[in-house]
């Protein structure tokens, strides 16, 4: 897909982070945008904000784990823009805490936002645009941690393993097909988002007494200072959109951000064909590492 012009995008966590900055790369490329999200201030200040950039945005108010809040989402897509042509399920939410120290309520959040859904998002939306029988794209943002032998945050870890499964299996299916329609993975690092206050938008019904408060923004803006402060590359949301028009344009699948994982997921792949069990030890990231990507 590289002509943008009057198509039409549909982003899920548009409000925030970087479903905001690929709404405003969308904006710049002259495409017609649908913002979805759960957080109602966040989807009015992206709202206004891209419309005074002159963008053509339909905001929709919209919890993805829910498959009828999706369908009524991709109904006021066609409604209004007659069509979808880009697919961004980038929506997802972060709890800590091993397997078992997760509560069932933080397991059926987590799940019905990063994994349920990247799944709603293609059920209801890929069948519309292979109807449509024109170019189109689906990008599913995973993680870094998708594709990582670890991650503190259990839940986090397994659904974002499961994305990169489900695209990859989305991929081959189209192929198989021949659709026009490509699929991309993005495998975040560290980028500057609100992902650390996630449970700011943590529906009430699925807390409990043990959940954390959200983060505030100073202990956001403190968690990200020290992360830079330790020689960890910290994207910027623009960043990130830019490496993914680059890739829908390339027609590339794996977005990888940080270049300096690539050594821990190599050493995890080689373990998996040697049968060799998981290391038990810290992850190193740093930006030192880098060089030996190349």
């Amino acid at each position: 897909m590289k002509e943008f012009k009057d198509k039409v995008a549909v982003i899920t966590g548009a409000g925030s982070g970087i479903g905001l900055a690929i709404a405003r790369r969308c904006v710049q490329e002259r495409m017609k945008v649908v913002l979805a999200d759960v957080e109602q201030d966040a989807l009015t200040g992206a709202e206004k904000e891209l419309t005074a950039l002159g963008g053509t945005v339909l905001p929709v108010l919209t919890d993805v784990s829910s498959a009828d809040q999706v369908e009524a989402l991709a109904r006021k897509t066609i409604n209004t823009f007659g069509g979808v042509h880009l697919l961004c399920n980038n929506a997802g939410v972060a709890a800590d805490g091993t397997i078992w120290e997760c509560s069932v309520a933080d397991w059926d959040w987590v799940i019905g936002v990063n994994l349920w859904g990247v799944l709603n998002g293609i059920r209801t939306f890929v069948p519309i645009m292979l109807s449509q029988d024109t170019e189109g794209h689906v990008v599913n943002t995973a993680s870094t941690a998708g594709i990582l032998p670890y991650h503190p945050g259990a839940s986090y870890h397994v659904t974002k393993h499961a994305v990169v499964a489900l695209s990859e299996n989305l991929y081959r299916s189209l192929g198989e097909r021949g659709a026009k329609i490509k699929t991309s993975v993005l495998c975040p690092g560290f980028v500057k988002t609100r992902i650390l206050s996630s449970l700011r938008n943590r529906p009430a019904e699925l807390r409990v007494k043990s959940s954390p408060i959200p983060l505030s923004t100073e202990a956001e803006e403190a968690a990200w200072a020290y992360l830079e402060k330790n020689q960890f590359k910290v994207l910027s949301t623009s960043q990130v959109a830019d490496m993914v028009f680059t890739a829908i344009r390339e027609g590339k699948f794996y977005i990888l951000t940080h270049p300096e994982f690539n050594e821990v997921v190599r050493k995890r792949m080689e373990a998996i064909i040697q049968g060799q069990n998981p290391e038990i030890k810290p992850l190193s990231f740093k930006r030192d590492q880098a060089h030996t990507q190349q």
